[in-house]
């Protein structure tokens, strides 16, 4: 496809997490539909949202209201409503939604939907955080929501490229991001909340490494603002778009809700990956231990 442009949507919620889990869900969708056409207007062709997008972060807290927030995926109402966006804007849409399968399986999942509206897959996250954050009772609590990602890594083949998913604190984990270069991918979106911080410094640092070590572009998108009433820190925004060489080719302002928009050249993937050999030259014969230990 040689040049693509990618959008990528971070944005603050304002709902306090006391309202209806429906008031949330809907206010949220309908900013982020704005946005998508917002994006799509600028000429954007591969539409990343942040992590459970259609409402707060609400794993900061562990209460079981939110579990009616999960919808199954692809027959969900929110899944369903963004293919019809999709088609009619003519844009590859990575949405991540809290997903329920069956009478009470929980994922943290992103569905991917192509430019005519088809549902290609989905995508669950496989390492699931449980740690405190913010003083008090805040935390990423995820283990009370969200089962273990059992996908595997899928990479996608769009109308424009071919894309995998990452969530959030998958990011921290290596293994994953190779899978996903080996399976042919060449933008890779990490759908975030993350706050201010131990792991900060971290935003700017492991997935340029991913792009460079795995020959691909990173798409990562974090929120932005305080969401009351937890205020567990502030989501920092920055969203980017970083090529397979580590730079930099857009990033989003700290604390606005914006569409960054960022230029992917699919030759770069194929030159870079001519140049440095990494898939030639590894290992995987002397890698036996990493499964067992």
């Amino acid at each position: 496809m040689g040049k693509i442009s990618i959008g990528l949507i971070q944005a603050s919620h304002e709902i306090e997490g006391s309202a209806p889990v429906e008031v949330h869900k809907e206010a949220a969708v309908k900013k982020h539909i704005a946005l998508v056409r917002e994006a799509a207007a600028r000429g954007a062709k591969i539409i990343g949202l942040q992590e459970v997008f259609y409402g707060p972060y609400f794993c900061t807290e562990q209460n079981p209201k939110w579990y009616a927030s999960a919808e199954p995926v692809p027959e969900g109402p929110t899944t369903r409503r963004f293919q019809e966006l999709a088609k009619e804007l003519a844009v590859v849409i990575i949405l991540p939604v809290y997903e329920v399968e069956g009478i009470a399986s929980y994922y943290n999942t992103a569905a991917v939907i192509d430019a005519d509206g088809t549902y290609l897959g989905k995508y669950r996250k496989h390492h699931i955080p449980h740690v405190e954050a913010g003083g008090g009772t805040n935390g990423f609590w995820e283990k009370y929501y969200f089962k273990p990602g059992n996908l595997g890594f899928p990479v996608f083949d769009t109308a424009y490229a071919r894309v995998g998913v990452y969530i959030c604190y998958d990011r921290h984990f290596p293994e994953g991001a190779r899978l996903l270069g080996l399976a042919g991918a060449e933008i890779v979106f990490n759908p975030s909340a993350t706050v201010a911080g131990t792991s900060e410094y971290l935003w700017k640092l492991e997935q340029p490494a991913h792009a460079v070590a795995n020959g691909y572009y990173v798409a990562a998108i974090n929120r932005v603002g305080m969401e009351a009433p937890w205020n567990m820190g502030e989501f920092y925004g920055q969203s980017y778009l970083v090529d397979p060489r580590g730079t930099m080719v857009a990033i989003g302002s700290r604390d606005q809700d914006e569409v960054v928009i960022g230029e992917m050249d699919t030759e770069m993937i194929r030159e870079v990956r001519n140049v440095w050999q990494f898939y030639r030259d590894r290992r995987p014969e002397t890698y036996e231990q990493l499964v067992s230990l």
